[in-house]
């Protein structure tokens, strides 16, 4: 009896999660698709046209820098807490207390001391760059736990079976234990670029809201979060909102499917 009805919550809500779900989508495609024009994808923004697609290059432009910034330091840092720490040691603790924490942060907070801290202390005004490392900053912990989670997750037989063939800590991490937590690791990097694009108030702190391809990472842009919200809050162009909300869904949609391919790639690898 128990049983059955533990089978049937688990049952109802997956129905009202996936609900809720197609509900959002649905809506989003239903407002956003019908003004979805050829002007919208314009090379230059006018208030005219609206376009996004400076919009669109900032924003990946903005995933690219973040992730070569948090990635490495996340990754590495991972590796060093289960790998080389020695566990149970009151370092590896207090970091995890640490990212746990900093995970928790609202955006806002790392908008503000993006703010203080690379656009006024360091002197990198309102700029990709400025942006960029911000989301690294948020993105940080994300990676780091999720990286190191995957790590915990490869058997120490993977390891014992390296050693005892003669090879060393070094070479083990990189071609034994990395290959197989890469499917923990990429899912890690799908929930940062999902954060990364789906970010506004750190960006309206440190990236500005300039509507035109950059001159370089110390230009001015706004990311195609930042354009929605834009659009939205000036009330002319509600409609060019929604429409911008879809191509976001789309953008999101087709990174975590390559993320999910380039998975199954390395995992057959």
């Amino acid at each position: 009896m128990i049983t059955r009805l533990l089978r049937i919550l688990v049952i109802v809500a997956a129905a009202l999660t996936l609900g809720s779900l197609a509900l959002v989508v649905g809506y989003i495609l239903v407002r956003g698709v019908p003004y979805i024009r050829p002007d919208l994808f314009a090379a230059q923004y006018t208030t005219e046209n609206v376009s996004m697609l400076p919009a669109i290059v900032n924003t990946l432009i903005m995933t690219a820098a973040s992730l070569v910034i948090a990635l490495p330091l996340g990754v590495f840092a991972a590796i060093y807490l289960v790998e080389y720490a020695r566990r149970g040691s009151r370092l590896v603790a207090l970091v995890r207390v640490t990212a746990e924490t900093l995970a928790g942060i609202p955006s806002i907070i790392y908008g503000l001391f993006g703010l203080l801290f690379f656009v006024t202390a360091l002197r990198m005004g309102f700029s990709i760059l400025a942006g960029a490392m911000t989301l690294a900053v948020m993105i940080l912990p994300l990676v780091l736990r999720t990286t190191e989670e995957a790590l915990q997750a490869v058997p120490d037989l993977y390891r014992e079976g390296a050693f005892g063939l003669g090879a060393g800590r070094l070479r083990t991490v990189f071609r034994i234990v990395l290959p197989a937590a890469a499917p923990g690791i990429l899912a890690g990097v799908i929930l940062a670029v999902g954060r990364i694009v789906g970010e506004t108030a750190a960006l309206l702190y440190t990236a500005g809201t300039v509507a035109s391809f950059p001159k370089g990472l110390l230009s001015s842009g706004r990311t195609l979060s930042v354009h929605m919200f834009a659009l939205a809050s000036e009330g002319m162009y509600v409609d060019q909102a929604y429409a911008t909300a879809v191509v976001l869904l789309v953008m999101v949609f087709g990174i975590n499917a390559l993320s999910g391919f380039i998975a199954k790639r390395v995992t057959k690898g």
